[in-house]
């Protein structure tokens, strides 16, 4: 059986939206009211996948993360990204979820029942970042980061890797699902098919950057909502 595996690749769709973006010198994350807007609110209707997976609730109704930095690019510091990872959970966090991020020392054990956060081309699969279901393992791509920077050493990779772990760790809150709104950290801008996501003004708009978001939207939380909420009730206190 196939392990369930999501990731943001590096191929054709990313490496044409991180294209677009490392063209323009301005920065990679788009700044319109647009934009701001849609990350803040999430309107009826505006929840819409691709139907690629089945969203599921946490098994557990925890995460705890353990980040190792072992083979992580130079320039990525070991506090740096433990900092993003925190920021990604902290922000998910919002969905209800409980979740916890600690950093491990060279050579410690990942704790029974945690998510690694690691860095390995093997485990990414050749992609900024992989999440695997199966293993527990949210993988990071150093030769992605560092093709990314080759390509143009003045590109922001902070916000990519930001975007990268904040989409990898929703699978882990139970989005299996893609996003078909373009402005969530869960969406992919096309199917594959030749059909693209959609903003509130219809198509995406032509932006200086990446209009994916760098944390999850409204959106993106009113799903993880959605399909937690079982286990959310299950955690009140109960009524005497």
């Amino acid at each position: 059986m196939t392990p369930p595996r999501h990731f943001i690749p590096t191929a054709r769709r990313l490496a044409t939206g991180l294209a677009l973006g490392l063209a323009c010198s301005l920065g990679a994350q788009a700044q319109t009211p647009l934009r701001e807007a849609e990350i803040a609110q999430c309107l009826p209707g505006e929840v819409a996948t691709w139907g690629d997976g089945r969203d599921r609730p946490v098994a557990n109704g925890a995460l705890l993360l353990a980040y190792r930095h072992d083979e992580a690019p130079p320039w990525f510091s070991a506090d740096q990204v433990l900092a993003t990872v925190q920021r990604a959970a902290q922000a998910w966090s919002a969905c209800g979820i409980g979740v916890q991020v600690q950093g491990l020392a060279p050579g410690a054990r990942v704790p029974p029942g945690a998510v690694l956060v690691l860095w390995s081309d093997g485990a990414a699969g050749g992609n900024f970042g992989l999440a695997n279901l199966r293993t527990y393992s949210l993988a990071l791509g150093p030769a992605a980061f560092r093709t990314l920077n080759q390509r143009n050493p003045s590109h922001p990779a902070a916000d990519t890797l930001q975007m990268v772990v904040s989409h990898e760790m929703g699978h882990f809150f139970g989005l299996m699902a893609h996003s078909r709104r373009c402005v969530d950290v869960m969406s992919y801008y096309d199917n594959g098919q030749g059909e693209r996501c959609f903003t509130r003004a219809g198509a995406m708009p032509p932006t200086r950057g990446d209009y994916r978001a760098l944390l999850p939207t409204a959106c993106d939380i009113a799903r993880c909502r959605a399909v937690n909420a079982s286990v959310l009730a299950a955690a009140l206190p109960r009524q005497p």
